[in-house]
């Protein structure tokens, strides 16, 4: 895991403890949201099963011997879940999708995209915007398509714009 940038706090034992005074919580909340957004968009993954994830290096410092325990991991995902950032994938909440950016931003992000590349006005496949030469230095490009057409639904409800089924969008 070494091209993982860990913060100064992931070798700090009490990160590891979820902390009683309100302040200390809040503070130490965003750190792991951060954190937990952070692994996922390095490692370009966008699932998390619950029950694997106390042993993930995400949650366990084997350096410093610590892990953030059941309890403290759902904590941190409810948090993540609040700020639109999650989505559970199961009734029982065993497995979520992590999504380090909303698919507002990543809709953002693409119709900027798109605006800057004159494709106003026409029409674009989903390869394209994924997978295609003129994407290739942007951050979407590899996204997942289920989170590509969620971004696309939140500008098709912009009115900015339309999709084509499941294969093309057209910009406005």
């Amino acid at each position: 895991m070494a091209n993982i940038t860990w913060p100064w706090q992931y070798d700090f034992p009490p990160f590891f403890t979820i902390q009683p005074n309100s302040d200390t919580r809040k503070k130490q909340l965003e750190a792991w949201c951060s954190l937990v957004l952070n692994y996922h968009k390095q490692r370009k993954v966008y699932s998390l099963d619950v029950n694997e994830a106390q042993d993930s290096p995400l949650f366990h410092n084997k350096k410093i011997s610590r892990k953030l325990s059941s309890d403290g991991i759902n904590i941190v995902l409810e948090e993540l879940l609040k700020s639109g950032h999650l989505e559970w994938q199961d009734k029982s909440r065993k497995k979520c999708l992590i999504m380090w950016r909303t698919p507002e931003e990543w809709g953002s992000l693409i119709y900027k995209w798109a605006s800057d590349n004159n494709m106003t006005g026409s029409v674009c496949t989903l390869f394209e915007i994924t997978k295609g030469e003129d994407s290739s230095n942007q951050e979407f490009h590899g996204l997942e398509e289920w989170l590509l057409l969620r971004a696309l639904k939140t500008l098709e409800v912009d009115r900015k714009a339309e999709l084509m089924g499941n294969e093309g969008v057209k910009f406005f």
